[in-house]
């Protein structure tokens, strides 16, 4: 025997499954459980009791054929029968043991018998497993149990969350009149949708189950951090299910076909029981040829369950039947209504949360199917699937994490001396950053939806923002504060579309930085036509791949003075809107693959600094032309591949700064020591094999740098230059150093590592500003000093 325990694995996950059981399917498997005890209880008649009793008819009084002929002939009673009189017999003695009864019933059950009437409740027990499983076949179907599984374990989290409760009882906190405005404008919006979108299948049942959430508002508003991220967990797992269900309709597909099977089981039960019933029958003749063992071959039966099978059956046929019209009813409902398409219209109605999308395929279809049990949990779980209600979700769980007293230990003083604040990647902005109002710089990095609010203008002491990788929205009164009080604004993208509109009206913004591909045809591309509404820039910074500067920029040309261009190596054609900008003192070129020095450069004759770093240039005949510059200062054309210099720089008087490394420099011309004004002089990682004693004319010389190169000695008048601060000789073939380096009073800053020097010094201790901190050597190298010197050093 199989125990009773056996089955319950089967009805174990019924309770937790009953959300996706609509009306019908509960009542099939009432009516399911009902069938079952008819043929339960037929089942047990049969082995409980006899299933049918005989005796012998005498072959004289009639005959087996004509008794057969009377029992299976339908006749009318007033009909005349030309048969003989049967004679009434009383008591007649057989002969017959209770063997042979026995044995006569059990032939006689077997070959006489009707099929229908003897396996009734058998066939009974058989259409009720079979419409049972059909019912339930798609909860146990692996492809079909996961999902179904995964379904209900993420509908009850949602239906119970905190987060739910909280975003629907904001929805129902709202200004009844507002709110009714709100569901008005929302209605024609979505009348006019449907006009358009008339396949979609809209849900009734939720227009009348307004969720009235009685709930403290102070209470709601509370979500600990623990309960934020077991919703903001559910937000991902909704997410990543949806996707996942939406991909295919095996759901919907499984539910159709068991519903049509069970139509047509239905249909069959009911066709072969109406033809067969009649079969059901209280007396049977049976004719054996057993003659010879009981003496008798014609017997009269009695069937003795065949009047109740008969009812049993007739009212089997009417609990199919009733079956049979529900499930037709559900296949009415199934093909009907478009089940793989789920519409959100009355909820988004209801709630007032507008982008809850629709959903399509088996994740339509099981909501479709919850609806029949309760529009509620459809509701509850819609939240779950809004955007709104996810980054409500995720700022209150920055704002728990983000308070103001850890944003205040993140403040640091920026390059410019301003109290900046650095976010990188987080999920949007907490809004707890506008109580710092003492912040000054606000540098945000690689955050998605970022959403400036108007709470912005409580940072009064803003004036520098830096976006770095940004999606980026911004409340309309945000962007009249930001054009009043920002100075500085720095801007990474990816493509131009990602750059903020607002930002061209800045009036008093001073300084702009943009970092960005902008495409081939760039100066198409970034339209900065509005570029003439910063009244107040200085500087522009534009870090990208142009082919030539663009024509906006024309625009500021008259009150801008520093201008950074960074090309990535894309070669920069047309130049020639640098002569319109005659106030420009600073100006960079960078890496835009430049083989000349450009001669609109020289129309600047308020032009202070000049940075060409990076291009491709050769030859430098052209810094004659810089003689007309005679506010330059600075000049740097550093790694370029820059071989000789031209005596003509001479004729740059007021130089200051020369910044010539990483070129091909062979040799230093005298003519450059001319410069006398010349503070800082970078020749390194150059082929300078020797340093002309001009170079002790430079009196000025603060900072003089040539590692890298070939020197195998120096000239005596390089200590003359009594100025002289930083000292690098690194990397070069020096076999000694001049024990007149203790000329250099001020000197704090000595490299000497790479070199073939066997010894220092001792003289170095006469340079009180050098310490060991400042002087870069082999410590090999340093322990040939004295003792007395080394312990100076040492000392800071």
């Amino acid at each position: 025997m199989i125990p009773v325990t056996e089955f319950r694995q089967f009805t174990e996950q019924q309770p937790a499954f009953r959300v996706l059981k609509p009306w019908w399917d509960v009542f099939t498997d009432y009516l399911s459980v009902v069938m079952l005890m008819i043929g339960v209880f037929g089942c047990t008649l049969q082995v409980m009791q006899d299933k049918i009793i005989c005796l012998p008819e005498k072959n004289y009084m009639v005959s087996c054929n004509q008794s057969e002929f009377l029992e299976n002939q339908s006749l009318s009673p007033r009909e005349p029968l030309s048969v003989p009189v049967i004679q009434e017999m009383k008591g007649l003695k057989t002969n017959l043991d209770f063997q042979q009864y026995t044995f006569i019933n059990q032939m006689c059950y077997e070959k006489a018998l009707h099929w229908y009437a003897k396996y009734f409740p058998y066939l009974v027990l058989i259409h009720t497993l079979i419409f049972m499983v059909c019912s339930n076949f798609w909860f146990k179907f692996p492809g079909s149990s996961s999902k179904i599984e995964h379904f209900i374990s993420i509908l009850g989290k949602c239906f119970d969350s905190p987060w739910t409760t909280r975003a629907l009882s904001e929805v129902s906190g709202e200004n009844p009149e507002e709110k009714g405005n709100k569901k008005r404008s929302t209605s024609k919006t979505n009348l006019n949708m449907s006009t358009d979108e008339g396949n979609l299948e809209r849900t009734p049942s939720l227009r009348s189950i307004p969720e009235k959430i009685v709930v403290d508002k102070s209470a709601a508003s509370v979500l600990d951090k623990k309960e934020g991220e077991q919703a903001k967990a559910l937000f991902e797992k909704v997410k990543k299910f949806r996707l996942h269900v939406e991909e295919s309709d095996l759901l919907y597909g499984m539910y159709v076909r068991q519903t049509v099977l069970k139509v047509f089981k239905f249909a069959l039960i009911i066709v072969y029981n109406s033809v067969l019933v009649c079969n059901v029958r209280t007396r049977v003749v049976c004719s054996v040829d057993i003659q010879d063992m009981t003496g008798y071959r014609c017997f009269a039966c009695n069937h003795t369950m065949a009047h109740l099978f008969y009812k049993l059956s007739c009212c089997y046929m009417c609990f199919v039947g009733i079956y049979g019209l529900t499930c037709l009813y559900t296949s009415y409902w199934l093909f009907y209504r478009s089940l793989k398409e789920y519409s959100f219209e009355y909820v988004r109605q209801e709630t007032g949360i507008d982008d809850i999308p629709d959903v399509k395929n088996d994740f339509a279809f099981m909501l479709h199917m919850i609806d029949q049990y309760d529009p509620l949990y459809s509701k509850r779980f819609a939240v779950f699937l809004s955007e709104v209600s996810e980054n409500k979700l995720k700022q209150l769980n920055l704002n728990h994490e983000w308070t103001p007293e850890k944003l205040r230990q993140r403040l640091q003083t920026n390059a410019n001396n301003r109290l900046e604040l650095q976010l990188f990647m987080l999920s949007g902005l907490p809004d707890t950053i506008f109580e710092v109002t003492e912040l000054q710089s606000l540098k945000l990095e690689i955050i998605n939806n970022v959403t400036i609010p108007a709470a912005i203008s409580q940072l009064e002491s803003l004036q520098e923002l830096s976006l770095y990788q940004c999606s980026l929205k911004i409340h309309m009164t945000a962007t009249a504060f930001l054009k009043e009080n920002l100075k500085v604004l720095r801007v990474k993208f990816d493509n131009s579309r990602e750059l903020p509109a607002w930002l061209y009206g800045l009036r008093n913004l001073e300084e702009l930085y943009l970092t960005g591909s902008l495409g081939s045809d760039a100066s198409k591309n970034i339209t900065l036509e509005s570029l003439r509404e910063l009244k107040s820039l200085k500087t522009l910074y534009l870090k990208s791949n142009f082919t030539k500067l663009p024509q906006s920029i024309v625009d500021v040309a008259s009150h801008l003075l520093r201008l950074y261009i960074y090309n990535d190596g894309t070669k920069l054609v047309v130049l020639n809107n640098l002569k319109k900008m005659a106030n420009l003192t600073e100006l960079e070129l960078v890496h835009c693959d430049l083989e000349r020095i450009p001669h609109a450069i020289f129309s600047l004759s308020n032009l202070q600094e000049l940075d060409l770093k990076e291009n491709n240039l050769r030859s430098i005949e052209e810094i004659v032309s810089f003689q007309h510059l005679r506010k330059l200062t600075c000049l740097k054309l550093w790694h370029n591949s820059i071989a000789y210099i031209p005596e003509h720089i001479k004729k740059l008087g007021s130089l200051e700064r020369l910044h010539l490394s990483h070129n091909k420099i062979e040799i230093l011309p005298s003519h450059l020591f001319l410069c006398n004004k010349i503070r800082y002089l970078d020749v390194s990682y150059n082929d300078i094999r020797f340093i002309p004693p001009e170079i002790g004319v430079l009196q000025s010389l603060q900072y003089f740098s040539v590692t890298g190169n070939k020197l195998e000695n120096l000239p005596d008048e390089l200590y003359f230059c009594k100025k002289l601060k930083t000292l690098k000789l690194g990397r070069n073939a020096l076999s000694l150093l001049s024990p007149k380096i203790s000329y250099l009073a001020a000197l704090a800053q000595l490299e000497l590592r790479g070199n073939h020097l066997e010894a220092l010094p001792a003289e170095l201790g006469s340079c009180p500003a050098l310490k060991r901190s400042g002087l870069a050597v082999e410590d090999s190298l340093f322990e040939t000093l004295p003792s007395d010197v080394r312990e100076q050093m040492a000392e800071e």
